[in-house]
């Protein structure tokens, strides 16, 4: 068992040697627009996992992977010149499901902005439930006391207006 800190290692040196393999020494036609994504290896060091996407239709994907497929001998074999260790790991390469779920996000964020935007016209013609302004306001208390219109009511008016009026000077 390799400590996992080497096996990172050997996962990104490999995923670097099988990139300059594809781009430099294989000259097949049928060898599609492919970035290496990932590389995984057991702990071991004896099998590589190759994670790879490939840029175009369905039918391009299939001759990559056939390609990649026909030439995994070739790939091992330069993996195991350019990671010098003793046991060269066996290869396997796996199409990244990465685009089809970029895809599904992409959806869904297109269905999540045509609710948003169907939200935003309901909401434009919208009214409030209850009154304009919901909050409650203190009760006028001066025209409650004229209203009374008894000696009380002046008097207690006059005491207000007096209050008010030691208020005014405290503050200045």
């Amino acid at each position: 068992m390799a400590d996992p800190a080497r096996a990172r290692k050997v996962a990104d040196r490999i995923k670097v040697i099988v990139a300059e393999y594809l781009e430099y020494r294989i000259k097949d036609d049928r060898l599609g627009f492919v970035t290496i994504t990932d590389t995984r290896v057991t702990g071991d060091l004896q099998h590589a996992s190759v994670f790879y996407t490939v840029f175009g239709s369905d039918e391009e994907r299939q001759a990559t992977a056939d390609v990649l497929e026909a030439n995994k001998g070739r790939i091992r074999s330069a993996v195991g010149k350019g990671i010098g260790i003793r046991l060269t790991p066996s290869l396997e390469f796996i199409a990244d499901a990465l685009p089809e779920g970029a895809a599904h996000l992409e959806d869904l964020v297109a269905q999540t902005r045509a609710r948003d935007e169907e939200l935003a016209r309901a909401a434009a013609n919208a009214t409030h439930a209850g009154e304009p302004d919901p909050y409650k306001k203190p009760a006028d208390r001066s025209a409650d006391e004229d209203d009374d219109g008894d000696a009380a009511g002046t008097a207690g008016t006059a005491g207000t207006a007096g209050r008010v009026q030691a208020d005014q000077d405290v503050d200045a």
